[in-house]
């Protein structure tokens, strides 16, 4: 694996960290995390059905694809109590997620146009690709935890109002589209997990997550003289002069 050099694996974690991304993006805006569907017996009039987002509800009468409410201010008056917590969790998933990228970003650009011998004046300075990656990779975990506990609790909670109140409720795309998205970010943590495992066995700096010491040349270039040859060149011999009587 050219772990010196921009590799398919975190390019792969990047596209796919981007499209989990969007997919979180999706899900929030959605008017789509559940369905109440209303029936009526009078044959002059038509069933309702009552789409409820995190941020906007919208009715619809069968077969209409316009909401004949659109009320945009549901936000403010979310009485469900899973919906409520989604609309705290979702946006920090997504906050964590581009904090992942933009470190992973960091990461591939300063493995694409750094030399391979780093400036020692400039050691406390450096960026360490390994060390962004890593950490990109716990934050991909985090934003995926935060996202898929409380998307999966939707799917337990609406069982319970069914059964409080009547089988009317279902769960709708937007808890898909967020189950998928927290499935994409633990795709990308183990993948830079993966890579990092595979890259860290290199015996460069570059591939330890924080220095223990200031770097120096020794670190990054393997030397031709054996440990005998390096010390020999303080083994100086001292002549002795001695007065004969």
């Amino acid at each position: 694996m050219g772990c010196r050099d921009v590799h398919a694996a975190t390019v792969l974690a990047f596209l796919s960290g981007t499209a989990a991304l969007s997919g979180l993006i999706a899900a929030a805006l959605l008017p789509n995390w559940r369905q109440m569907r209303l029936c009526t017996f009078n044959k002059n009039e038509k069933n309702v059905t009552v789409y409820t987002g995190l941020w906007i509800k919208c009715v619809r009468f069968d077969g209409s694809k316009d909401c004949v409410i659109y009320d945009t201010e549901w936000y403010t008056a979310v009485d469900h109590l899973d919906l409520r917590i989604l609309q705290f969790t979702l946006p920090i998933s997504m906050l964590t997620t581009v904090l992942a990228l933009f470190l992973c970003l960091i990461g591939m650009c300063n493995t694409a146009f750094i030399s391979s011998v780093p400036n020692i004046k400039q050691a406390r300075c450096l960026i360490n690709s390994a060390g962004c990656h890593l950490v990109a990779g716990l934050f991909f975990l985090l934003a995926c935890v935060i996202c898929l506990a409380p998307s999966i609790w939707v799917i337990f909670h609406n069982q319970e109002m069914n059964k409080k109140y009547e089988p009317v409720f279902s769960f709708d795309i937007s808890v898909f589209i967020a189950i998928a998205s927290a499935g994409g970010l633990l795709f990308t943590a183990i993948l830079l997990f993966l890579w990092y495992c595979a890259c860290k066995t290199l015996p460069s700096p570059f591939w330890q997550p924080l220095y223990s010491h200031a770097p120096s040349v020794h670190s990054y270039a393997s030397q031709p003289y054996s440990a005998r040859s390096r010390h020999s060149a303080i083994e100086i011999d001292i002549p002795v002069v001695t007065h004969s009587s």
